[in-house]
């Protein structure tokens, strides 16, 4: 008769061949596109954040943004933020300014990967009137997205100016 210390080896591959035989395997359908479902839905994400800006729809804007909350903002001449908190409270004092906007947007192209993905948008934000005068400001703004659980979620919004009403001519 072997003794139990021996046969503890033997127990542990079989029931861990048990358990991988079991794993849930994902099953696809051949008839669906998945990389082009991903890609959609990628774009919608992106669509969704853009928009939720523009109608300064912080509820919405949120729902766009990483659940495990890690948000980098890039803006010119402003520190680094690293966080959802501080990206919802950067857009929610500047959503509740009554100086009024306007935020034309444009997905000029993307990357996207299975998990992983960026967005390069053109983004023209308009005043009425800033100094007696219509002001403007055209901007590249990068994001990445990050798919958790497989939905996609903004996790870095990088602006920069290309052009402002402001800017210096050169005569």
């Amino acid at each position: 008769m072997k003794s139990i210390p021996n046969r503890i080896p033997c127990v542990f591959i079989m029931l861990s061949f048990l358990l991988l035989s079991c794993e849930k395997k994902e099953h696809r359908n051949p008839l669906i596109d998945y990389s082009a479902k991903n890609e959609l839905l990628f774009v919608e994400t992106m669509q969704k954040h853009l928009n939720a800006v523009s109608n300064k729809d912080l509820k919405t804007l949120k729902s766009t943004l990483s659940p495990k909350g890690n948000m980098q903002l890039i803006l010119p001449k402003t520190e680094i933020t690293n966080t959802v908190a501080d990206f919802i409270a950067y857009h929610k004092a500047w959503f509740a300014s009554k100086t009024p906007w306007t935020f034309e947007t444009k997905i000029l192209n993307t990357e996207i990967g299975t998990d992983f993905g960026i967005a390069i948008t053109e983004i023209i934000y308009r005043e009425p009137e800033r100094n007696g005068k219509p002001y403007f400001n055209r901007m590249h703004v990068s994001y990445a997205l990050q798919k958790i659980d497989n939905t996609w979620y903004i996790i870095k919004d990088h602006a920069s100016s290309i052009e402002k009403s402001t800017d210096l001519k050169q005569e």
